[in-house]
């Protein structure tokens, strides 16, 4: 992975968060993505989340697998902990990681070949296991690392660069997540930073895993007339389903609205995500109602954005697995390894 570091110059005007550090504090090195990538917005959006919400960049462990989405955690927070894995297996190595140490806010960001073909059943059961972390598809609908065939994500009549037409019905991550238990699942487009910033907050900060499914146009194999993943054609066809903000909890709350017109969903950590409603449609709550309402629009070709679902259940793989509070790094050998003689004993009560 090319890897080029910025200049560093940190001018004495910009702004600083409650940590002291500036916007720049969290960036990485310089993108070697092709110009006008949907994944460097994205980047944009990480950096300013992770600078909003005052996150230390030591406490952060970035993970990602293989593709030009994988490249990007090299693009923020140089100063985090990071993993790239090999193809489709980033969710293998998160949970080892979050297992020995729970304290780090785990990212994970990847992509519709890393994680609907090949990590398909990784990520399936990252989502089953509650593993604790935000996971990011930048979701391009083609594989760019080689040379644009179309991805598992591709809908059905979406036209390819050189003409082909793909027959093959897509896997939509959000529908996936939605049935599969996920606490957290929200929808996004590289090119709305303004919707997607308070939703990678909110998704940092809610237990278990959290989903977010970005639309991200490639610029070089998937932008053009008939892709159903450009730049043109999701702006003309983004359904908003909520306009969402993020409100901590340690500000005072003051909402102007009238009835019906913003919710205002109260994290598991006492934080709250005001939603501000572009009609009447569903209980965030509400599993099937989510899925349904996704589904419905996807059939008028609408891609609908926003918070689409938040479940009621707050635990988390450590509450599920019922390990100690204590990171299990920290602990000393002899607490993690008692020895033969328990080894010895364990044994006899299986024979």
């Amino acid at each position: 992975m090319t890897y080029i570091r910025k200049p560093r110059i940190v001018h004495s005007g910009l702004e600083r968060n409650e940590l002291g550090l500036t916007l720049r504090d969290y960036e990485g090195g310089m993108s070697t993505l092709c110009a006008g990538c949907g994944h460097d917005s994205i980047t944009a959006a990480i950096v300013q989340a992770f600078f909003e919400l005052s996150i230390p960049p030591h406490k952060v462990a970035k993970m990602s697998g293989i593709g030009c989405s994988s490249k990007t955690p090299a693009y923020f927070l140089s100063a985090s902990h990071g993993f790239n894995s090999v193809h489709g297996r980033m969710p293998s190595v998160a949970t080892g990681a979050n297992a020995a140490n729970r304290d780090l806010y785990y990212i994970g960001v990847s992509g519709d070949g890393d994680s609907l073909s090949i990590g398909l059943g990784q990520f399936a059961h990252a989502l089953r296991r509650k593993l604790n972390m935000l996971y990011l598809i930048e979701n391009n609908g083609v594989y760019g690392l080689t040379k644009g065939q179309f991805s598992a994500s591709a809908d059905v009549g979406s036209r390819a660069k050189k003409g082909e037409v793909n027959e093959q019905p897509p896997i939509d991550p959000v529908v996936l997540a939605i049935s599969q238990g996920c606490n957290f699942v929200a929808r996004g487009f590289s090119g709305d930073k303004r919707q997607l910033v308070p939703l990678i907050k909110a998704g940092l900060l809610n237990p278990g895993f959290g989903m977010i499914d970005i639309i991200s146009p490639c610029v070089t194999f998937n932008d053009h007339e008939g892709s159903t993943k450009s730049y043109a054609y999701t702006r003309e066809h983004q359904h908003e389903a909520v306009h969402a903000d993020y409100i901590p909890r340690r500000q005072e709350i003051e909402v102007d609205y009238e009835a019906g017109e913003v919710a205002t969903v109260e994290l598991h950590d006492g934080n709250k995500l005001l939603l501000k409603k572009a009609e009447a449609v569903y209980d965030l709550r509400d599993r099937a109602a989510a899925i349904d309402y996704v589904i419905s629009h996807h059939r008028r070709g609408e891609i609908v954005t926003g918070m689409l679902y938040m479940g009621r259940d707050e635990r988390e793989m450590h509450d599920v697995s019922n390990t100690t509070r204590q990171p299990l790094m920290s602990l000393p050998y002899e607490t993690l390894c008692p020895g033969a003689d328990a080894l010895a004993e364990l044994q006899r009560g299986m024979r």
